[in-house]
């Protein structure tokens, strides 16, 4: 299964980068047991397995009403668990992310008549997979198959160990959840790996217990994305809990995430860069975004731009800097989408055109503006390009007007919309 083969990807890792030559079952033993689950408070669930008891609960445990087990429990419940792995078929009840021996549970995913010949080896690197998915918001998690950011998920568990030690009322089990935070924080611009805890603070405190919120999957793709060069990086998606889901393995085009921040570093600068990240794929969730079968620029469309583009509408420029961000990230998303830098300065020639011929001082200049809002308003290459009939004429730059029909007339009809939106919003600032 998936989990047994990040494992196996991470320990190769691991021993490369350490100098060590773990097997499966020493590296679990000796480093990631005593880490993870020989304490008060686990780091991930246990699952099925022997080393959980479900009559316990964090909230009780932590509020006081149940005590947590001892280290002679704990261990009497690891003994169990190496035996079941020894001794028994691999099944969810010992093995991370593999199905129920009960097809018909609601955890019997990916099952298969086929004999996969799985070992003991892959069931304890199961364990160590499992601890690598990396937590979002949706309710998903991601493991990725790249050895570089599986060996940096790796460095923040002796910090998530050391704040669960320390903060006597942080719940336990969020293992993919810190994952998800500590990856972003890692790449963040400004980390000091001198000081990785430095403006961390991923918490949050509801009814008296606290918990790690959970990170969004855009900020966590922006900060691998500037981390590494590769193009492309590939990720499995999924959920474990009491419900298994599956979405499986999708792409994630790096460069294209890339292109939109350098984009906007290039036309707005970075002063107000970080915030601008916020708007990034809130148009629909993570799950969603994954059924397009890519997570490109178009999984980074921000929230509230569709009615631009699919209705004509058009934008009002307001002179605030929450406003001014969103119109920004609005222009940039949209110019990352035609991948043409050279469609920015064509859009805003056009918006000047277009804005001196609606302010010429006469009768006819509500007329004017009456033909300019049928050209910006248009959504189809057809209407756009009947609307300038009725100008071309009488403008004062026939050329650009003339020019732009022609780019409008020779673009993919995909392409259309988002260009005819580009002009809308240029219009709006030069308007302004």
């Amino acid at each position: 299964m998936i989990t047994s083969v990040i494992g196996k990807i991470f320990l190769s890792a691991y021993n490369s980068k350490y100098g060590t030559n773990y097997d499966a079952k020493t590296f679990f033993v000796e480093v990631f047991y005593p880490l993870f689950f020989d304490h008060p408070k686990y780091m991930m669930t246990a699952g099925n397995s022997p080393l959980e008891n479900p009559k316990l609960s964090w909230d009780d445990m932590i509020m006081g009403k149940k005590s947590y087990e001892t280290a002679v429990r704990r261990k009497e419940r690891f003994d169990k668990l190496i035996d079941k792995i020894e001794t028994c078929e691999p099944d969810a009840s010992i093995a991370l992310g593999y199905p129920s021996i009960d097809y018909m549970a609601t955890t019997s995913g990916q099952v298969s008549n086929i004999k996969l010949g799985t070992t003991i080896d892959d069931v304890y690197l199961s364990w160590i997979g499992g601890g690598l998915g990396v937590g979002v918001q949706g309710g998903m998690s991601i493991l990725f198959n790249s050895p570089e950011i599986l060996l940096d998920i790796q460095e923040g568990w002796s910090l998530y160990r050391e704040v669960l030690n320390r903060m006597p009322l942080l719940k336990g089990n969020q293992i993919n959840t810190w994952n998800g935070q500590w990856l972003a924080h890692r790449y963040k611009n400004g980390f000091k790996p001198s000081l990785p805890m430095a403006n961390l603070n991923p918490f949050s405190t509801r009814d008296g217990t606290i918990s790690i919120d959970t990170q969004s999957w855009t900020k966590l793709l922006i900060g691998i994305s500037r981390t590494f060069t590769s193009p492309q990086l590939m990720g499995y998606v999924y959920n474990y809990g009491q419900t298994n889901i599956t979405i499986g393995f999708i792409p994630f085009a790096l460069s294209q995430i890339n292109r939109a921040l350098d984009l906007y570093q290039k036309f707005f600068g970075m002063d107000n860069g970080e915030k601008a990240e916020q708007l990034y794929g809130t148009a629909f969730g993570f799950a969603k975004a994954c059924q397009t079968g890519i997570i490109g620029i178009k999984a980074m469309e921000p929230k509230g731009l569709k009615e631009y583009i699919e209705k004509g509408k058009v934008p009002k420029y307001k002179d605030n800097e929450e406003e001014l961000i969103k119109f920004s990230t609005y222009q940039i998303w949209i110019l990352a989408m035609l991948n043409n830098e050279e469609l920015w300065a064509k859009a805003q020639e056009f918006a000047k055109a277009l804005h001196a011929y609606s302010q010429a001082s006469s009768n006819a200049k509500k007329d004017r503006s009456n033909k300019v809002a049928s050209i910006i308003t248009a959504t189809s290459k057809k209407s756009f390009i009947e609307s300038l009939v009725d100008i071309i004429a009488v403008a004062d730059d026939q050329e650009t007007i003339s020019s732009i029909a022609s780019i409008v007339n020779m673009m993919p009809s995909d392409n259309v919309p988002y260009f005819l939106t580009l002009i809308r919003f240029h219009f709006a600032a030069i308007s302004k």
